[in-house]
């Protein structure tokens, strides 16, 4: 079980003015927390604080902890954060069983190459290993997309957008597969879309 803490998170844009002004919240393990509000109020940048890539003209005091332990000086990749974008980012170069290996942690080749299978399986994707990610749907590139992201072992999962690039009818079944794999993690969501939101979800509205 790991909660998701964020402290006195304030962000100033290049002139100074506040882009987020005191803002704390907390997330835990099996938890949805829904980011909403019009554009430019922050939500996207909420994200890259939290990953360690705000951008360096953007000016932030806080702090972030993640199983009580504090984020900020760590680098990205120590955070354990899970990160999913509107766009899924497979590498074209590389099978989607390869795509699914890039995000698994070192191990023994045999029993890597086994969890991919098994983690195809359970989305659906059975014997979709060696295909080339051109050759996939949306929905299916989406799948494989949060895959690599939960076969790195995240504490917790960011959603930025995910499933904005969808039709509705994948849309929909893309938002049941993400809350039913990543059920165990504090999730934190970022949408414009109330639809994206499960009901159980908190919301947090910025302006």
């Amino acid at each position: 079980m790991a909660t998701l803490t964020v402290t006195s998170l304030s962000i100033q844009l290049p002139g100074g003015q506040p882009m987020i002004d005191e803002l704390s919240f907390s997330v835990a393990s099996g938890e949805v927390l829904a980011l909403t509000g019009p554009s430019g109020s922050g939500k996207s940048s909420i994200l890259a604080w939290l990953t360690g890539t705000l951008a360096s003209n953007l000016k932030s005091t806080g702090t972030a902890t993640l199983d009580d332990i504090a984020l900020n000086p760590l680098s990205t990749e120590q955070r354990h954060l899970g990160l999913m974008l509107q766009q899924d980012y497979l590498f074209p170069h590389m099978t989607v069983g390869q795509n699914l290996l890039f995000g698994l942690p070192p191990g023994v080749k045999q029993e890597r190459w086994q969890k991919v299978c098994r983690s195809l399986k359970a989305a659906g994707l059975d014997g979709m290993e060696n295909r080339d990610p051109a050759t996939l749907s949306g929905g299916q590139r989406a799948r494989v997309s949060l895959l690599r992201t939960l076969l790195s072992e995240p504490k917790a999962l960011l959603l930025d957008e995910p499933f904005s690039r969808l039709d509705s009818d994948r849309r929909s079944k893309i938002r049941e597969f993400t809350w039913q794999v990543a059920s165990d993690l504090p999730i934190l969501l970022v949408t414009h879309d109330a639809d994206d939101i499960p009901p159980a979800a908190k919301t947090l509205a910025l302006r």
